[in-house]
């Protein structure tokens, strides 16, 4: 099969092929390195004026090997005798590979993503590893290759994902917290670190609507732990022996979540020995919404046969329909049984940032617990995820084992920053830096006119496709979030009468057409089914480079690669 090519293809010379590595492209992206990085290199190394450096390796710069010329081996990087100006050639031609992608994440006629089978990359390079070392030119070469094929998530027509785009101060603290390489979980090891985790989480505590920023909260490896913290100091909260003694000790356990929650609350049950068949699914609305009424009734119907409800987790921004969920009458409905209140806000956190929006979390002040992802609408580079709490200390006392290597009580300064023990992890990453710096940089209106855009370019292709011809919404109304879901109707299925045979034939649309976008790589959009509604495009805008043009080359792409369908 070969679809309709466009009137004007995009794309210019293959990525990684002659034309498009040639000498001169080299030179120019060596030029523009060196204007990024202000030659430091050579600065750092004493050089008073730019010394001759072979890219594709830096090798001109580099001691040679016993092996001969151009073949250097990584024993002449730092921490080697004499490695500075080895390793300082090594990582500006880095940096150069890493410019020229960023560069291109951004270029409209570069493809998304170059798309090949799995077993074609795998035969195609040998990516096995090996007793002996590489050179590092072919360390070099293996960024390059590993790049070629990345998907480009920060390119304006990505939108496959919740976590989308490419921040530059982000990257760059990406990059600082990788030098730093320290661990979290002392202040002794991570000062700073340690206390810009502090401020940032009380600062979201603050925006959640904790009178002061009052609580706690971590930084954790994504929304799916987070949520399960939340079970986890939920179900020591109400049993506290339970640390100690196990599940068996204590009643059966439930917890409830809406029919369209995120599947990392049974995920969490399923790994904290409650059990999947301990989370009751509420039924939602025609919007994904969860039915107060609902909850209420499961709640009622579960004390009755013995059970004891201890965590409703509700969601501000579900995955596939953006929704949020009743927060004020499922908080009144917690607060009547007792139950911890949890919201899982990992996609939808974000609007709290933007007064236009943030209406739409209102009653999460309630919450006992929140999960937040600014890896998500705000565009941190992953990963960064919080869960916050409102009661300060129950996080310590729910998970702290005075690992006493780690954790003496008579260190010369203030133990309370001592975070690392009110963590499951032992290791933790620094995720905070990135967020923090991109605060720094844009401030809390930056995030909020970034939020805005998305949310107008949703409403922008809520508008456009919504009375077009070949195209029926998944629910009606425009959306909450960025999510805009909608079937795409090939030709030959307008006009045709609902029936078995009509569904069954639109269930193998958006499948071929997300095919087909890969292998062209000219855009990349998810689908899924959810209920008994089969496949549909979920498309989510969280790219602040995205602009309307790209929404029109979206619609315009679905349709030209799925007319023959």
């Amino acid at each position: 099969w070969q679809a309709p090519a466009p009137a004007s293809w995009p794309f210019g010379a293959e990525e990684g092929s002659a034309a498009a590595e040639t000498p001169g492209t080299a030179r120019a992206w060596c030029q523009v390195a060196q204007k990024f990085t202000g030659g430091i290199g050579n600065k750092l190394c004493g050089k008073g004026r730019e010394a001759p450096v072979a890219r594709g390796g830096g090798a001109a710069a580099r001691p040679r090997s016993a092996a001969g010329p151009g073949f250097v081996q990584n024993p002449y990087l730092l921490p080697t005798c004499n490695g500075e100006i080895t390793t300082m050639s090594f990582l500006q031609d880095v940096v150069d590979i890493l410019l020229q992608y960023v560069v291109k994440s951004f270029d409209r006629s570069t493809k998304v993503i170059d798309f090949h089978y799995p077993n074609e990359l795998l035969q195609e390079y040998n990516w096995e590893l090996a007793d002996q070392p590489q050179t590092l030119e072919e360390i070099l070469l293996n960024c390059r290759t590993t790049l070629k094929y990345a998907i480009k998530t920060g390119h304006p027509r990505y939108f496959n994902q919740l976590s989308t785009g490419l921040d530059m101060v982000g990257l760059a603290a990406d990059w600082l917290t990788s030098a730093a390489n320290t661990n979290m979980f002392t202040y002794e090891i991570a000062p700073v670190f340690v206390l810009l985790e502090y401020v940032t989480l009380r600062k979201m505590r603050e925006m959640v609507g904790w009178p002061g920023g009052c609580g706690d909260g971590i930084f954790s490896p994504g929304g799916a732990i987070s949520n399960m913290y939340a079970m986890l100091i939920a179900r020591f909260k109400m049993f506290p022996e339970v640390k100690e003694k196990g599940m068996a000790a204590i009643p059966r356990l439930v917890a409830f979540t809406s029919e369209h929650s995120h599947f990392s609350v049974k995920k969490g049950a399923a790994a904290l020995g409650i059990g999947t068949d301990s989370v009751i699914l509420i039924r939602c609305d025609e919007r994904g919404k969860m039915i107060p009424s609902d909850l209420e009734r499961r709640i009622v119907e579960a004390k009755q046969k013995g059970f004891v409800p201890f965590l409703v987790s509700a969601t501000a921004g579900t995955t596939v329909y953006g929704a949020f969920d009743p927060l004020i009458a499922i908080a009144d409905i917690c607060k009547k049984y007792k139950i911890w209140m949890h919201v899982d806000g990992a996609w939808g956190g974000g609007l709290l940032m933007s007064r236009k929006h943030k209406w739409k979390l209102n009653g999460v002040e309630r919450a006992n617990s929140v999960t937040w992802n600014p890896h998500k609408m705000m565009g941190v580079p992953l990963q960064c995820s919080a869960l916050l709490v409102r009661e300060e200390g129950l996080m310590q006392s729910c998970n702290q084992m005075h690992a006493s290597y780690l954790f003496q009580q008579d260190k010369h300064y203030d133990l309370s920053y001592d975070t690392g023990d009110k963590a499951l992890q032992c290791g933790r990453h620094v995720d905070v830096f990135k967020l923090w710096l991109m605060w720094r940089a844009k401030g809390t209106t930056g995030f909020e006119a970034q939020i805005d855009k998305c949310l107008e370019l949703a409403e922008y292709l809520y508008n456009k496709i919504k009375n077009r011809e070949g195209y029926e919404m998944v629910f009606d109304g425009k959306p909450q979030h960025t999510n805009v879901c909608f079937w795409y109707i090939p030709p030959s299925l307008r006009g045709v009468e609902d029936s078995e045979e009509r569904t069954s034939r639109l269930m193998k649309v958006a499948p071929v057409i997300k095919a087909r976008m890969m292998e062209y790589g000219t855009t990349m959009v998810s689908y899924q089914p959810l209920g008994d509604k089969v496949n549909f495009f979920r498309m989510v805008i969280s790219n602040p480079a995205a602009t309307h043009q790209d929404i029109d080359f979206l619609i315009d792409e679905i349709e030209r690669l799925g007319q023959d369908l």
